[in-house]
């Protein structure tokens, strides 16, 4: 655990949280790899984690009719990749692809969900940080996709 808790209490989507919000956080995190090209998750299939990024580059895509799978954005070091965990249906509502060696804690969305639950201040702090992702990600894929259909 205190390779995780090293991990998480220097991250930027972390900043500010008490250290005993960041112990219990470190205890439902791992340290994972994806290797280049990997794919991390698909639209559509059921989402279950999250991860906090420490190095490398991951591309969140969409599904556009008559296009396939086209890239809203791209996630370096510091970046929180994953919120369809929180919210039902549980489902992830972008794909991702690891563009290089990327090295990220992963998180377990279902005891994330339990401490959030028993710990409603926590609960309450991870809900706002995350729907700024999600503010973010959707503002993103609306200024990617208009560009898309802009183009000839």
């Amino acid at each position: 655990m205190s390779a995780v808790i090293d991990l998480i209490s220097s991250h930027p989507f972390l900043d500010g949280i008490s250290s005993q919000a960041l112990e219990r956080l470190a205890r439902t995190g791992r340290w994972v790899s994806f290797p280049a090209d990997a794919r991390v998750f698909a639209e559509g299939g059921p989402a279950r984690t999250f991860w906090l990024l420490i190095d490398g580059h991951v591309a969140l895509d969409t599904r556009v009719p008559g296009r396939g799978a086209v890239v809203v954005e791209s996630l370096g070091p510091g970046a929180v990749l994953g919120w369809s965990w929180l919210f039902p249906p549980h489902q992830w509502h972008f794909g991702a692809t690891a563009r290089e060696v990327t090295t990220a804690v992963e998180f377990d969305g279902e005891e994330v969900r339990r401490l959030c639950d028993a710990d409603p201040a926590l609960g309450y702090e991870l809900i706002r940080r995350f729907m700024r992702v999600v503010v973010d990600r959707l503002q993103s894929t609306r200024v990617r996709l208009l560009d898309l259909y802009r183009s000839p």
